[in-house]
C-alpha cells in the first residue's frame, strides 16, 4: 500500500461535511479494496475529527490565507522572543487576539456554508487550536494538513502534543535533517574463533533505534540543549512573552468586567423603572376593581328600583283603565 495513496483518499474524506464523513469513508474504503486490500483496511480506519478539528480542516480547506496570515504571526512572535523584544511581544499579542478573533468568525461562516453551526464551546476550541498554530511549528502544520483530528493546545513553551492529532501524518512533506551524521561505531577487534563474543560486541556497539514518532509534521528538528547563558535567555524571553500575554489578558478582562458593570447598572435601572411600573400598574387595577365593584352594586340597585317603578307603573295603567271603564 502506498501512503501517498491513502493520504489522497484521506484529503478527499477529511473535506466533507461532517454528518457525510461515515458514508464516505465506508464508500472510499469499499472502492480502495477493490484494487488493494490493504488500502481499503487503511482507508476504514481512519478516523473521524472532532467537531472542532473539523471546523479548523473547514478554515484550512476554503480560507487558507486566514491560517498564513497566523502562521506568519507565529513566527515574528517567535523572532520577537528570541530578541527578547517584550514591547514587540506585548504588541504581537494585542494583534494576535485581534487575529484570532477574526479567525473563529470566519470559521463559523465557512462551517455555517457547510449547513452546520457550532456552540461556543466547539468556537473555544477552534481558538485554542488556531493558538496553538501561532505557538508551535509543529501544530502549525498539523493545523494546515487539513486532516486535524482534534483540538491542539500550545503555549510556547511547552511543545503541542501531536499523537494522533492528523490523519496519515507520514502523508505530510517534512524537513531534512540538519544534524550531521553520527560516526560509526568503533568496533574492537575480537579473536576470530569466538562467534558468539564478536556478535555480543558488534550488537552493543550499534546505535538504538529510534523510537516512532509523528515528527512527519514537525517542521525543524528539535535543537541541541544550549549552554547556560542561552537558556537562561530563553527563560527571561519566556517570561517576558508569559508578562505580554498576562498582561494583555488582564487588560482585556477588566474591559469585559467595566462592560459587565455598565450592564448590571443598566439593567437594575430597568428593573427599577419595570418595579415602579408594576406597583403602578397594580394601584390602577385595585382603583379599577373597586370601581367595578361599586359599579355593580349600583347597577343591581338600578335594577330593583326599575323593576320596581316598573310595577308601579302596570298597577296605575290597571287603575286609569278601570276609572275609564266606569
Amino acid at each position: 500500500m502506498e501512503e501517498e495513496a491513502l493520504a489522497d483518499i484521506a484529503n478527499g474524506l477529511y473535506a466533507k461535511p461532517l454528518d457525510d464523513f461515515v458514508a464516505a469513508r465506508t464508500a472510499a474504503a469499499k472502492e480502495a479494496a477493490g484494487y488493494d486490500k490493504e488500502l481499503g483496511a487503511a482507508v476504514r480506519g481512519l478516523p473521524k475529527p472532532s467537531v472542532a478539528a473539523w471546523a479548523v480542516n473547514m478554515l484550512a480547506l476554503h480560507q487558507p490565507a486566514v491560517l498564513d496570515g497566523l502562521a506568519d504571526l507565529g513566527s515574528r512572535m517567535r523572532d520577537a522572543q528570541a530578541q527578547l523584544d517584550a514591547p514587540a511581544l506585548r504588541e504581537l499579542g494585542r494583534e494576535r487576539r485581534t487575529m484570532l478573533s477574526a479567525a473563529v468568525d470566519t470559521a463559523r461562516s465557512v462551517v455555517q456554508q457547510q449547513g452546520r453551526a457550532i456552540s461556543d464551546t466547539i468556537a473555544n476550541d477552534v481558538e485554542e487550536t488556531l493558538r496553538a498554530l501561532t505557538a508551535d511549528e509543529g501544530a502549525a502544520a498539523a493545523v494546515r494538513s487539513g486532516r486535524l483530528l482534534k483540538t491542539l493546545s500550545a503555549d510556547g513553551v511547552n511543545a503541542a502534543d501531536l499523537e494522533g492529532a492528523v490523519a496519515v501524518p507520514g502523508g505530510m512533506p517534512a524537513a531534512p535533517s540538519t544534524a550531521a551524521p553520527a560516526a560509526p561505531p568503533v568496533r574492537r577487534p575480537v579473536p576470530s574463533t569466538d562467534k558468539k563474543q564478536r556478535t555480543t560486541a558488534e550488537r552493543a556497539s550499534r546505535p538504538p533505534a529510534a523510537k516512532p514518532r509523528l515528527e512527519a509534521v514537525r517542521q525543524t528538528p528539535r535543537p541541541a540543549s544550549p549552554p547556560a547563558l542561552e537558556k537562561a535567555k530563553a527563560a527571561l524571553a519566556e517570561a517576558q512573552a508569559e508578562e505580554a500575554r498576562t498582561s494583555g489578558l488582564a487588560q482585556e478582562l477588566q474591559e469585559q468586567a467595566d462592560e459587565a458593570r455598565t450592564e448590571i447598572a443598566a439593567l437594575l435601572q430597568e428593573t427599577a423603572e419595570l418595579r415602579d411600573r408594576l406597583k403602578a400598574a397594580e394601584e390602577r387595577l385595585e382603583r379599577s376593581r373597586k370601581r367595578l365593584a361599586s359599579t355593580a352594586a349600583e347597577a343591581k340597585q338600578a335594577a330593583r328600583a326599575a323593576d320596581k317603578a316598573g310595577r308601579t307603573a302596570m298597577l296605575a295603567q290597571e287603575r286609569v283603565l278601570r276609572l275609564g271603564n266606569m
